[in-house]
């Protein structure tokens, strides 16, 4: 088992700890219809079913009415 010969700094340990920090997710704006504007995270599919510009799925006409 693995065990340290000398206790770290305080310097060290926060030199260590550096890299652990919460980055946020990288979130998109989408453009839809009549100016509305959806957020999405980058890579993933829009709400709305577009990805990259193209609807990939189709919405049914029911969600469709019950969103408004």
């Amino acid at each position: 088992m693995a065990v340290q010969q000398n206790k770290k700094s305080p310097s060290k340990k926060g030199m260590h700890r550096a890299h652990q920090a919460l980055v946020s997710p990288a979130i998109a704006i989408q453009e839809i219809s009549q100016g509305r504007q959806e957020v999405y995270l980058r890579h993933h599919i829009s709400p709305s079913g577009v990805y990259r510009g193209k609807q990939v799925i189709q919405k049914d006409q029911k969600d469709e009415i019950s969103e408004e």
